[in-house]
């Protein structure tokens, strides 16, 4: 099989996945999802001679290059359009901050994101994505051995910010409804 048909074949089998991959990142820019997906395949195209026999952890990692790129793009246009004195709602907001509240796994979503960016990822991609650990290293650009570290540690750090979390809300009222007058020895 030539450089060319498995690259094509890559494409029509990864497509959607580096679609989802990407769009789950920039929080639904659609715009934005096709111009980050069209520069990863162009990337991959470059390098088809590059792409390994199981080429979705390899994009993931270009997509995440391209993504990086991507977001300086946005945070130099955003600079720009701030020194010209315009105003965010003149052009679309940038970044959504949080889910939206209500939905069901909001706090382990208000978990994720007070980690680091380098967690968050990981996590992602193992959850997210569906990728063991060999993969997530092909994705990050490290070995197994340390990739298997980062995801040990992130997910020690996503189950700190979770009990955190819970033992914050639960530290309020609730607190008064566990003390009984029994368990003080009253009653």
């Amino acid at each position: 099989m030539s450089n060319d048909e498995i690259f094509a074949a890559a494409y029509r089998e990864h497509y959607w996945a580096v679609s989802r991959y990407v769009a789950r990142r920039l929080d639904g820019r659609s715009g934005d999802v096709e111009e980050v997906v069209a520069e990863v395949f162009t990337v991959a195209w470059r390098r088809r001679s590059d792409l390994p026999p199981s080429p979705l952890p390899w994009l993931y990692g270009v997509a995440r290059h391209c993504l990086a790129n991507a977001v300086r793009g946005y945070g130099r246009r955003r600079r720009l359009l701030d020194r010209l004195g315009n105003d965010e709602s003149a052009h679309g907001r940038q970044v959504v901050e949080s889910p939206d509240s209500g939905s069901p796994g909001d706090w382990v979503h208000e978990a994720l994101a007070r980690l680091s960016p380098a967690d968050q990822e990981i996590l992602r991609l193992t959850a997210w994505e569906e990728l063991g650990v060999d993969e997530v290293a092909v994705a990050l650009g490290c070995g197994t051995r340390a990739a298997a570290m980062r995801l040990h540690r992130a997910r020690r750090r996503l189950r700190a910010e979770i009990d955190r979390s819970h033992l914050t809300a639960a530290s309020a009222p609730a607190t008064l409804s566990h003390d009984t007058p029994k368990e003080h020895g009253r009653g």
